[in-house]
């Protein structure tokens, strides 16, 4: 058999494989033991676990309040089965403002925003500025650059600040789509 050198074994490498050496000094190498792989993890997820806790805590603090107004509630509707008509008049109007107090909490009602009342006003300029007062949905969504979701925010609070001034119509030709009108006044 033939000896081989080291020098022609180095030829049969690929040449860009015997000038790519990288020292092990140039790479950043870190090991970790477990313990510290867990402390780590556990300093980076400390801030979302405090976030969830005080949110947790707000959502059990309304909870115990619609708990507490419910019982409310329950104790006046006993009383005002037994009472005369003079005070079922005042217990009434306590268990109404309980019950919207009530409603709010499981419900609220959201104001719409800055953002959402300026797309509202683009849309109405818009519209004024069209000869025939009228834009499909997605032409809107092009002039305005939103999705689906956020015209429609658009769109119901305009319609709330103008009642009776726009509607919503099919287009014609193809069913599938809607456009918004402006109505003559």
């Amino acid at each position: 058999m033939e000896v081989v050198d080291t020098a022609q074994i180095n030829s049969f490498a690929p040449i860009a494989a015997q000038t790519d050496f990288v020292s092990p000094s140039e790479e950043a190498v870190f090991i970790l033991t477990a313990s510290q792989l867990k402390d780590l993890i556990k300093e980076a997820i400390q801030p979302l676990l405090e976030r969830v806790e005080s949110l947790e805590d707000k959502m059990d603090a309304q909870n115990m309040e619609m708990a507490d107004l419910r019982r409310m509630v329950a104790s006046l509707e006993t009383e005002m089965s037994g009472k005369d008509g003079t005070k079922l008049g005042f217990h009434e109007d306590i268990m109404t403002q309980m019950h919207q107090r009530l409603a709010k909490l499981e419900k609220p009602i959201k104001e719409p925003g800055k953002t959402e009342i300026s797309r509202a006003e683009k849309i109405e300029r818009y519209l004024t500025s069209r000869p025939d007062h009228r834009a499909t949905f997605e032409t809107l969504k092009g002039h305005l650059g939103i999705d689906k979701v956020l015209l429609n925010q658009a769109i119901k609070t305009l319609m709330a600040s103008s009642s009776g001034r726009y509607g919503i119509t099919r287009t014609p030709g193809d069913k599938r789509k809607r456009t918004l009108v402006m109505l003559p006044k």
